[in-house]
């Protein structure tokens, strides 16, 4: 059962129950409707959450949630900042008071802590090739977007931020967001609303999307090197910008994606560049959904002396899947490969509550999936080859890490 509303303060408010679950979750999500003024800022205020309130230290809220069992997160999106909690039915009332703090009382006051902390973590995480090519393909894809504001960039400007950058951009985001909640659980509906409500009374209102910012835009084929001297693989990313949730290809692109690379043993990428070529460590292919645009993108990793062939085998795949259709078999397959994704997906509360919460925040409506089964059932072999014409001939990125 599920049901919509509107919290106090404005905020939507999806509510779904689910009988005998042990554990209840709860979303609140907050758009992003400006960019942030420099990189980083927005990581930073987001790390700084769980890191103490006017009424809690760092070591009263990391105790309070370990003594109740509470998973309480505070995560950066792209386009928006969510912040959860998954808990006992029973401590659900002492999990929303200690968020409730967090949202309208932390104080950001370990800032220069968390400057440093943060340098360390980046740095550790660079070092993994997998993660540094990653980065500097988004880097090179969305250049002078805040899309690009990757690890690396953050890294550069940490030394730049004050703490007065990240308590103007909470400031700024309260007032001006979009604000999204979620719940499931076995409570009942009035009870759940009327507890949000009281907590919410005092919180910023939700606010009608107005974002401030373009699409991002790839003008040319692009082709960037990263040469780490210790690295015994070859790590390679050719992607493409493409449309996201609201257009009509978003279907196809979804199967696309399984067809060519993300269903793993079954995958054309894997059979042919893996199981026949033997080129690949790893091979995969990757589609994301954000706002204003989607990305999708070709990985592997191979031995350095195989590059130009991976290349080539890219190119070979790609020309494949512009000019042959699909067999009805193997689209029927990746159809339901993507619904068995989803259902393995929902098995838990946290992400029913998490989809739901981001299908609002996206302006999706709480019935996407719903509305998007039926689209994907109707998608034709036809349909793949146009898609797949209509993105891979576009500009395009290619990412490799080399020794």
């Amino acid at each position: 059962m599920r049901k919509i509303s509107k919290l106090v303060n404005g905020s939507e408010f999806v509510y779904k129950k689910a009988e005998n679950a042990p554990r209840v979750a709860l979303c609140y999500n907050l758009s992003l409707e400006n960019p942030e003024k420099s990189e980083g800022i927005y990581m930073i205020m987001t790390q700084l959450f769980t890191q103490g309130t006017k009424n809690r230290s760092a070591e009263q809220i990391a105790k309070e949630l370990d003594l109740y069992a509470i998973e309480f997160s505070a995560d950066l999106k792209p386009d928006y900042v969510r912040f959860r909690f998954t808990c006992l039915e029973e401590d659900f009332d002492k999990a929303l008071e200690i968020s409730s703090d967090i949202l309208k009382n932390t104080t950001f006051e370990d800032f220069d802590k968390e400057i440093a902390k943060t340098k360390g973590e980046i740095t550790a995480k660079l070092d993994s090739p997998r993660l540094n090519i990653t980065d500097k393909f988004y880097s090179t894809m969305f250049e002078n977007h805040h899309y690009g504001h990757t690890s690396s960039k953050v890294l550069k400007n940490l030394d730049n931020l004050k703490k007065e950058d990240i308590i103007e951009a909470w400031s700024e985001i309260k007032k001006t967001s979009k604000k999204v909640c979620s719940y499931v659980g076995s409570q009942d509906f009035e009870s759940v609303k009327g507890k949000l409500d009281h907590a919410l009374k005092d919180f910023e209102p939700s606010n009608i999307s107005n974002v401030k910012f373009n699409p991002p835009h790839l003008s040319d084929k692009k082709t960037v090197e990263i040469i780490k001297e210790d690295a015994n693989q070859a790590h390679i990313l050719k992607g493409w910008i493409t449309e996201s949730y609201n257009s009509a290809d978003y279907p196809a692109l979804l199967l696309l994606n399984v067809i060519l690379g993300s269903s793993g043993l079954s995958s054309r990428l894997f059979l042919e560049l893996r199981e026949k070529k033997g080129l690949a460590y790893v091979v995969r292919s990757v589609y994301e959904s954000n706002l204003l645009c989607g990305d999708f993108y070709i990985y592997i990793a191979t031995e350095p002396k195989n590059i130009e062939v991976s290349l080539n085998g890219f190119e070979a795949e790609i020309q494949k899947i512009i000019s042959i259709p699909p067999s009805s078999d193997e689209l029927e397959n990746a159809k339901n490969n993507l619904f068995g994704k989803w259902a393995f997906s929902e098995e838990t509360t946290t992400n029913q509550a998490i989809i739901l919460a981001h299908y609002g925040i996206m302006g999706l409506g709480f019935n996407f999936k719903d509305v998007l089964r039926e689209k994907i059932k109707e998608v034709t072999p036809r349909d793949i080859n146009s898609c797949a014409k209509k993105y891979f001939e576009s500009d395009s990125v290619t990412a490799i890490l080399k020794p």
